[in-house]
């Protein structure tokens, strides 16, 4: 039985600034400026259409961490190691523990916001600068963030942006964001595909879990989730939204199946209605009980990524001219082999991320479009270029998300 490992965990060698006097900020900015106002090669007077890769960088200043940042979970935790699908289809205890953890960290990433990195990208957007965002982070924050998203364009059905499952309960998005590893805002059944809220999951996750979910609210009064507490106090949380807490008694969680599959009495539950992995059916006869497994709506490793968003992923680029990766060393195939293609078709390339990025050398090639490779801090040069290109200063800190949300902001998250 072949072994999955984790790609990538150690740095990779560093950049190679490209124009090679864009180490200062200034002159980052205007060389950011110049590829996305590159005529485009089809129509010289159309606005160009880059389209945008994100990774975890991009959401670190919203209080979540990175996983190969100079304070990513590899660098820090050299021992940490997520689930992988092979587990967690397979294995009861492993879904005990998974779900433990993201129990937990949901709380932080649900109560997360936009920070001037997505704000910037979301009025590039509204600019006409930006055909799409492929995004390899959970978060949501780009669709918080999106000029498209409001609380009255949600799906009435729907009370916020978590209660949305899929598309049904977003309105069409320009720029689209394509979510390539998925999103933490729904479960999916194994066995039916239903999709549920991941917010109407933790109220029962929390019913099951009466004395973890005592530890969750103490833990919050005590601001052990704040990423500025000190390390003895502080409860870190892992991008993919879960917490690893050594020493918990992860076998005494309980996790419901599938509301739908209970319903039509294909699955077995205990006297409060958790899973029960094997039940008795009489002459010492024990079935297993693998029917109603809820999973979360991410992409585990070992797991492929979804075709809805392999093939969208694929048309954004068909009909971009250039690609611009924000916050991400690439360390994962899936983000990787779609700059690779980009590349492969000669068109443009540009790469914002602190620290070195994965086979970078051979995105620019001399035949390869417009090329930019800044290591400058993503949120900084795409706000003073948003800044530049509207003439004016913005009170990034006045919008704690889309600008025209107001304070409505608090119905989509909370």
């Amino acid at each position: 039985m072949s072994i999955i490992r984790i790609p990538y965990t150690t740095p990779f060698p560093p950049a190679i600034i490209y124009p090679p006097t864009a180490s200062s900020k200034s002159v980052g900015v205007t060389a950011l400026q110049e590829f996305l106002l590159a005529p485009s090669s089809s129509n010289k007077s159309s606005k160009a259409r880059t389209l945008l890769l994100t990774g975890a960088g991009v959401s670190v200043e919203s209080g979540l961490a990175d996983y190969r940042g100079e304070n990513g979970t590899y660098r820090l935790h050299k021992k940490y190691r997520p689930i992988f699908y092979t587990e967690f289809i397979s294995n009861h205890v492993a879904r005990k523990r998974y779900w433990a953890r993201s129990f937990l960290g949901w709380p932080t990433m649900r109560n997360a916001r936009p920070n001037k990195s997505h704000m910037a990208i979301a009025r590039l957007g509204t600019m006409g600068l930006i055909h799409g965002i492929i995004t390899q982070n959970v978060d949501s924050l780009h669709h918080l963030a999106h000029p498209r998203i409001t609380s009255s364009t949600i799906n009435q059905a729907c009370r916020t942006i978590f209660d949305s499952f899929s598309d049904p309960g977003l309105p069409p998005l320009t720029p689209p964001i394509v979510e390539i590893h998925g999103t933490l805002r729904h479960i999916s059944c194994l066995t039916c595909s239903s999709l549920f809220p991941r917010d109407q999951f933790q109220h029962t996750l929390e019913y099951l879990n009466p004395a973890w979910a005592e530890f969750l609210h103490n833990a919050q009064d005590k601001g052990a989730f704040n990423p500025n507490a000190t390390r003895e106090e502080r409860i870190r949380i892992n991008p993919d939204g879960d917490v690893d807490f050594p020493g918990a008694p992860y076998t005494k969680f309980r996790y419901p199946p599938c509301p739908k599959c209970l319903s039509e009495r294909e699955v077995v539950v205990d006297k409060d209605g958790a899973h029960v992995p094997h039940h008795s059916e009489g002459n010492d006869c024990i079935k297993k009980n693998s029917k109603g497994i809820l999973k979360p709506g991410v992409v585990f490793f070992g797991e492929g990524v979804q075709p809805s968003p392999k093939n969208a992923a694929d048309q954004l680029i068909e009909g971009s001219e250039r690609m611009l990766a924000i916050g991400s060393s690439l360390a994962t195939y899936s983000a990787w082999k779609l700059v690779r293609e980009v590349a492969r078709r000669g068109k443009g390339v540009g790469i914002i991320n602190i620290g070195g990025v994965r086979g970078e050398a051979e995105f620019f090639g001399a035949d390869s479009g417009p090329r930019l490779r800044l290591e400058l801090p993503a949120a900084d040069v795409l706000g003073d270029v948003v800044e530049q290109l509207e003439g004016r200063s913005i009170d990034w800190a006045a919008h704690p998300g889309n600008p025209q949300f107001g304070e409505s902001i608090s119905g989509l998250g909370g």
